[in-house]
């Protein structure tokens, strides 16, 4: 019986839960009480879950975030998303095949209609991720009536996925904590505010031109909010590639990736590839790695990759191959990815032929960007709605910016509703723009001249707003330009006539794991070196031998392990120690885990070929679309009226910016295209809600 459930993990506590019987196409399966029935199938080693209707395509998950429907199966006869419902016992599973057949209705039967449910706050937040739990607590704090709702079964949002330490200041917005316990602290402190109403699993649907706010409370029930004041906090979506092979099962965001690895704890893949460098790919790999999953690679068409340097030095120093000015050709396989080709571009990212490569992988994962989640806001703006935007949903950046930005947003609201008199500081506002700025200019390594005592290493050579290791270091000897905290640190010697001790508090507690401790003190010549390490301590031991890398990689030394270690407030992050010829201690910045990654064979495809999907709901490929804009239309409407694209479940959130790179390959200007108007309804939503029928939470049937 396959399971692919993860029993053990460096970071995130696994608990025992009890296992109950469920049935796909009549087999009998197990599932984990709390799983959602998309982590159930993955879990049991499922990825096709259903055809689509137009051709029978298989269908596997996508954004695993309740906004496409490419997951849709039948739980017990009613078609549901996968993803977001969860699995009970005895549940019977079956993939869609065609358009689904609902059960028979008993036309006997009254329905009972009640009426819809009218409330007023004094603010609505959307969105219970770092900026909505940010703006909550300033406001709940004034005792100001509010209302959060949140799509999800529990707060944080994309926190409740981040396993890593954040960066950030320490002062200001938790630098230094893992993502999952700010999202536990923030949680906890919402709870303090009974004046602070949450709602979750609830998602709003839309708002309207008489300022109310419809939202479907807890999945069963159609509720209007007439909110004094909104704030949209909605977080951002992930942007998708049209290439040959993108609907194959198997090739999905990183946010889905993450749900089932970091929220569901079910290893999805044995062999991943990653399209995109920013920091949203580069973290996901590196949760991949900590989940015992093979990285073959990472491809990202700008020279340089877009994230943090660190996050990109650490997937290079465990093994993983990082390519620059390299791009997709295309996922292969039958029914679901078996492998992807790559190439590299030149200075105009044209491709390069002779540069094809063509990797064996189970999984593509797109990371190459993210849209802010705005609609509400825009429609609030065109209703008059006095309306506030935090976070992604305001401007795309780090979780530690959206925290701060939501407690500016929170405290901007408390003064338009007079609870709040007093002014905004200006440091508010400038270590919001610190927060969310771009990592600043990378310099080369500068290794210390001293060749004794004990001192750390550092390897963080990018400036970006980090600056624990100033702040753990008991004896202040590395500093962060208070002013400034993007600088990158200097370490002095001594302070007040005392050095380093050796205490490694810098070495657990740096977000990037970019700090090493070099110690002279017992060995001269071959110092003993230390070294972060945030995986399961029973895969390194004492004797173990292992490779040594410097920043980049490459290697340097092999060595046997000398010890493994923690240290008291490690937060999960252990150090090993080795011992290196002194000429290359001062270099050593981690160690590689995962062996050399070899292409299968060759293949080249020249451009995308019409066949490429650009619409997945409706499955509209790129040569009907392009046909339609070489034949004169501009209108995406009237393209939407010909071709469908646009029209199914996700609401044309994929596919709609892919239209548009179609009109930019086809030498459109963007002044002449005319984009649809944006769907009143944010997701489905059965009629019968709307309605004042409710659906039935215990069976989890749809009102009809």
């Amino acid at each position: 019986m396959i399971d692919n459930r993860l029993y053990k993990h460096p970071i995130l506590p696994v608990e025992e839960k009890p296992l109950f019987t469920f049935y796909f196409q009549g087999k009998e399966l197990k599932a984990r009480e709390g799983e959602t029935i998309a982590s159930a199938l993955f879990a049991n080693g499922i990825r096709i879950l259903s055809y689509h209707h137009r051709d029978g395509a298989p269908q596997g998950i996508f954004c695993a975030n309740g906004q496409c429907a490419q997951c849709l199966v039948l739980a017990d006869g009613f078609p549901v998303k996968s993803c977001m419902e969860f699995i009970r016992p005895g549940m019977k599973i079956e993939p869609v095949v065609g358009l689904p057949e609902l059960p028979a209705v008993n036309p006997e039967e009254i329905p009972e209609f009640k009426p819809i449910e009218q409330l007023e706050f004094s603010v609505l937040i959307i969105g219970g991720g770092p900026a909505g739990l940010s703006a909550a607590i300033e406001l709940g704090q004034r005792g100001v009536d509010c209302l959060l709702v949140d799509d999800k079964h529990r707060l944080g949002g994309k926190l409740v996925l981040q396993t890593h330490r954040f960066f950030g200041s320490v002062d200001a917005v938790f630098a230094g904590t893992r993502g999952i316990d700010i999202a536990t602290r923030l949680e906890n402190e919402i709870k303090k505010f009974p004046n602070v109403s949450v709602w979750l699993r609830s998602t709003a649907l839309a708002v309207f031109s008489d300022k109310k706010v419809g939202i479907l409370k807890e999945g069963t029930k159609y509720v209007l909010v007439k909110p004094k004041i909104l704030l949209v906090a909605t977080g951002a979506r992930e942007k998708s590639l049209a290439f040959p092979g993108n609907d194959l099962p198997g090739v999905y965001g990183a946010g889905a990736f993450q749900t089932l690895v970091n929220r569901d704890l079910v290893k999805p893949t044995e062999r991943l590839f990653i399209v995109g460098g920013g920091n949203v790919g580069l973290i996901a790999g590196y949760h991949a790695l900590q989940a015992g999953i093979q990285v073959v690679g990472l491809v990202e068409v700008m020279p340089e990759v877009g994230g943090y340097k660190v996050h990109k030095d650490k997937l290079a120093r465990l093994g993983v191959p990082i390519l620059t000015s390299h791009t997709i050709l295309s996922a292969n396989g039958k029914d679901s990815v078996e492998s992807v080709t790559i190439a590299r571009v030149d200075e105009k990212f044209q491709l390069i032929p002779g540069t094809e490569k063509t990797i064996k992988c189970d999984t593509v994962l797109i990371a190459v960007g993210l849209d802010p989640v705005n609609e509400f806001y825009l429609k609030a703006r065109e209703f008059d709605l006095p309306v506030y935007a935090a976070g992604d949903a305001e401007e795309i950046a780090e979780a530690s910016a959206a925290i701060f930005s939501g407690k500016i947003r929170g405290l901007e609201i408390a003064r338009a509703l007079g609870v709040y008199t007093g002014e905004i500081p200006e440091d508010w506002y400038r270590t919001a723009e610190i927060l969310k700025s771009r990592p600043g200019p990378t310099y080369s390594e500068q290794y210390p001249e001293k060749e004794e005592g004990v001192y750390p290493a550092i390897h963080c050579l990018q400036e970006i707003p980090c600056d624990p290791c100033s702040a753990v270091c008991p004896r202040k000897l590395i500093e962060v330009d208070r002013s400034d905290i993007r600088k990158i640190p200097v370490y002095y010697d001594e302070k007040d006539g005392k050095g380093c001790t050796g205490c490694e508090r810098c070495v657990v507690f740096c977000p990037g794991l970019a700090i090493t401790l070099v110690d002279y003190r017992k060995n001269p010549e071959f110092p003993e070196v230390t070294i972060p390490f945030e995986f399961l301590k029973e895969t390194i031991n004492p004797g173990d031998e292992v490779i040594l890398v410097d920043i980049s990689g490459q290697e340097l030394a092999r060595s046997r392990v000398n010890s493994v270690k923690s240290i008291k407030g490690n937060d999960r992050t252990i150090l090993v120690k080795v011992s290196v010829p002194k000429a290359v201690a001062r270099k050593v910045s981690g160690l590689r885990i995962q062996p050399e990654i070899k292409e299968i064979e060759e293949k080249y495809q020249s451009r995308i070929p019409d066949e490429a999907i650009i619409c997945r709901c409706e499955r509209v490929t790129a040569g009907e679309i392009r046909k339609l804009i070489r034949e004169g239309v501009r209108d995406i409407n009237e393209i939407k009226a010909i071709t469908r694209a646009g029209m199914g479940p996700c609401g044309a959130k994929t596919c709609t910016p892919l239209v548009h790179r179609l009109f930019q390959e086809e030498g459109v200007p963007e002044s002449e295209i005319i984009d649809q108007p944006k769907r009143p309804l944010f997701i489905e939503v059965p009629l019968g809600l709307f309605a004042g029928l409710e659906k039935q939470k215990e069976t989890g049937n749809e009102p009809r």
